[in-house]
Parts: structure tokens; sequence; C-alpha cells
């Protein structure tokens, strides 16, 4: 799919969540990308490592019969012809697949880096963060 701007690969990856499509979901990204995720691990480098984490993240949805809607909020982007950078806040709402029940919500903020490959956008660098209750010392998803 010819991601012709920064903006579109938004929109393939809220696509790609929502269809829970591993391929699709995974086109959107670079083969060298580098992922410093909120979950789990502290980073992730490269495709075929991102291929797993997104395979488990869509099979656990999978097995417990949800959907996953994706809203980005707040998007900024700054665009060149080689690169882009976006931050904004993205919402991550999860639904039964079978009464459409919105279970739970969660937000936090992700920064993109994309390049240019050929015609098509793809993220080289993905950042997500959350505040941190200093008391605590737990992440802080529901600030808004």
């Amino acid at each position: 799919m010819k991601n012709g701007t920064a903006k579109d690969v938004l929109e393939l990856y809220k696509t790609a969540v929502y269809e829970q499509d591993v391929e699709k979901f995974l086109s959107a990204h670079a083969e060298d990308v580098h992922i410093y995720d909120c979950w789990g691990d502290w980073e992730c480098r490269g495709i075929s490592e991102w291929r797993k984490s997104v395979t488990e993240w869509f099979y656990g949805l999978k097995e417990e019969a949800e959907v996953l809607k994706v809203l980005f909020n707040e998007v900024k982007i700054e665009e060149s012809n080689t690169v882009a950078f976006i931050h904004c806040e993205v919402v991550f709402a999860a639904y039964t697949k079978e009464s459409g029940e919105k279970l739970r919500q969660i937000a936090n903020r992700f920064t993109f880096g994309l390049k240019k490959i050929g015609e098509s956008w793809v993220i080289a660098h993905q950042h997500s963060s959350l505040p941190i209750d200093m008391k605590t010392g737990k992440g802080m998803f529901h600030l808004r």
C-alpha cells in the first residue's frame, strides 16, 4: 500500500489494528524499525522482532474476541521530502467483537520518525510513553 503522506501511515496503522492484520500493520514499518514501547521489553529492533510482538498482540485480541479502535488526537506532523516527524496522543479502546460493548480504554503518547522509501512513508522509529506516578512508580494511562 502506498503511503503518499505521513498522515496516510496513521490511517494504515489504525485500519490494520482494527482488522488485526499483522502484514498490513507491518507494511507501515521499515525493515530496520526501532521501537521503544510502553509494554514489556526495553526496545524492539528490526521488523522480525516487531512481527513477534505484533503477532502476540493481535493473537491476544482475537483470543479474547475483542476489536481495538485507535484514535489519534492532537496530531502534529512535520514533513520534508525524505523524513517526517509525528507526535500525538493515541487512544486504544477495546470492544467486544460480539456486542460492541466497550471494555476499556487507555491513552498514551507516541512519537513517530518516518522515512520515505520510494514513494511511500514508513515508520523508522516509534516511541510510546506515558507519565509515571512518582509515588507508585506506575504508568498513568488514564489521564485523558
